[in-house]
């Protein structure tokens, strides 16, 4: 839920980037916290294993500047794509404005990819949160890999988009797609905030 603190004039949003191990969830934090500048974000919190795998989760607050005379903040994490953690993907789901769903775009991946969706819309639901209600936009990660190993955009949408959400295909290792993601839901977030809906 929006954080806004009217004396201070500050309004906090946390995003949540969810999707199966190593999808590159992580991969898109340290691609934005590399390019924002210095003044803009905050430190970048990971907790990692030997094997590189987010544990609980990266944080990254990026701060917009003035929007409609509040400073705001977007608060980035990640969960961690293995399902031992789950407990963990809930904790860190817990009062979320948006959600980045990532998928791995290869074709072998897309009955964890199914699993991983079906994993967001049940923790949502343990927290009283209909996914249909949360701002949420899909990227199609690892776009850049060859064309016999991975499905185009159209056919992830026919496969994971059920809501019809704006996706964006992107090969978050070099960049592309990352920014246009992190706009993405960002515009949900701050429409729906716009709007005085409930978080």
């Amino acid at each position: 839920m929006s954080l806004v603190n009217f004396t201070a004039r500050e309004i906090a949003c946390k995003i949540v980037y969810y999707g199966p191990g190593r999808s590159g969830k992580t991969t898109n934090l340290h691609y934005v916290y590399d390019r924002v500048p210095d003044s803009r974000r905050g430190q970048m919190v990971s907790l990692a294993t030997q094997t590189d795998r987010t544990l609980f989760f990266d944080f990254l607050p990026i701060d917009l500047g003035q929007i409609s005379g509040f400073s705001t903040r977007f608060q980035l994490y990640t969960v961690p794509g293995q399902v031992y953690y789950n407990a963990t993907r809930r904790l860190v789901l817990q009062g979320a404005d948006g959600v980045v769903f990532v998928a791995d775009s290869q074709a072998q991946q897309l009955d964890e990819n199914l699993e991983s969706l079906q994993n967001l819309q049940s923790n949502l639901l343990e927290h009283g949160v209909d996914v249909r209600s949360l701002p949420l936009v899909m990227q199609y990660n690892k776009q850049d890999l060859p064309r016999e190993l991975i499905l185009a955009p159209a056919d992830l949408d026919d496969a994971l988009n059920f809501r019809g959400v704006p996706s964006f295909g992107a090969d978050a290792l070099h960049g592309a797609g990352v920014f246009e993601t992190l706009k993405g839901i960002s515009e949900l977030v701050l429409k729906r905030l716009a709007a005085g809906s409930p978080a």
